[in-house]
């Protein structure tokens, strides 16, 4: 079947370690199923594998992707959940199994016409959600869900501000918080996308600016460099949420700031099967739909790939086997 593939590791130039090609059919164990993909979504989780982290050598060649929707052996249109993990381990939650995996990390991923889950990770679609759309759930819309609900503690009527508005969390966190009922600021270095959130809704601002209220919940993925202007932001007793760190790892942070203003810096992982199929039902619910940039065919993989590591998309990449 035909698949995008890391064939090496490049720490350097992940890229370069991309191959589009033909892999084998995939396998299911005992409890596990074939799904047939229709659509996949690139996530910057796949540029990390590339580059070696998460995945080792001696696991290549390795299929990508953890985001797909699609058709199970019954014919049902389904959703996956790309965790890998055992909810008792975790106290119910399969993120916190100390073995938990995601697809392409130790079994192939879901960039080819075929993959392989758990049973238990199938969530049925709704009649007329597209797959595409629904495509763009299970990594980022999931990380902003949990980002939101479980770890960030949403108040009703509450204000969030969403740093480095663009990507797939950032934009995914700016309407969902808007459809959780909350005030929503974003803010980005790009003025053409700062025009693009305003489009769906959130106040837009520029980087370090003052805001006019402070905050409930800090969605913070870019790290280093909007960290302080974060925790400036949060009110007294606030949350800074966060799920990665594009602009560095290793950021100063104000202590002083974080204990007499009782902040929390509260780290999350994707989400669970269950925080799943809430966020689908919330999405057909409110008529929600994810910012989809561009379209491509799975053979045209390594173009969507160019895109996603330029940084330039607004929104999720969709390959179509």
């Amino acid at each position: 079947m035909l698949a995008a593939y890391a064939e090496r590791i490049d720490p350097d130039d992940p890229l370069a370690a991309l191959a589009v090609g033909e892999q084998p059919e995939p396998a299911a164990p005992d409890g596990w199923v074939v799904v047939d993909v229709a659509a996949a979504a690139l996530n910057h989780h796949d540029l990390w594998s590339l580059r070696g982290v998460g995945l080792s050598a001696d696991a290549l060649p390795m299929i990508l992707g953890c985001d797909a929707a699609g058709t199970d052996p019954d014919g049902r249109r389904v959703l996956l959940h790309s965790v890998i993990g055992d909810p008792a381990a975790g106290g119910g939650d399969e993120t916190l199994d100390p073995r938990r995996s995601l697809l392409s990390e130790r079994y192939p991923g879901t960039l080819a016409q075929r993959v392989a889950v758990p049973a238990r990770n199938l969530v049925p679609l709704p009649d007329g959600f597209d797959v595409d759309a629904a495509a763009c759930l299970p990594t980022a819309w999931l990380t902003a869900y949990r980002m939101l609900t479980t770890r960030g503690r949403l108040p009703a009527d509450g204000a969030v501000l969403v740093q480095g508005a663009g990507g797939g969390v950032a934009s995914a966190a700016v309407v969902l918080a808007q459809a959780l009922g909350a005030r929503v600021y974003a803010t980005s270095r790009d003025a053409a996308k700062r025009d693009r959130v305003a489009e769906l809704g959130a106040v837009p601002v520029e980087p370090g600016a003052k805001l006019p209220e402070r905050v409930d919940v800090v969605i913070e993925t870019v790290g280093a460099a909007t960290i302080e202007h974060s925790l400036k932001c949060a009110k007294p007793g606030g949350r800074i949420v966060v799920a990665g760190a594009t602009s560095g790892h290793l950021p100063r942070v104000d202590l002083r700031r974080l204990f007499f203003l009782q902040l929390e810096i509260v780290g999350t992982t994707m989400g669970t099967r269950d925080e799943l199929a809430a966020l689908l039902d919330l999405c057909a619910a409110k008529g929600l739909r994810p910012v989809v940039d561009s379209t491509y065919p799975l053979a045209e993989a390594p173009a969507a790939f160019d895109r996603l590591a330029a940084g330039t998309a607004f929104g999720k990449i969709i390959l179509h086997p």
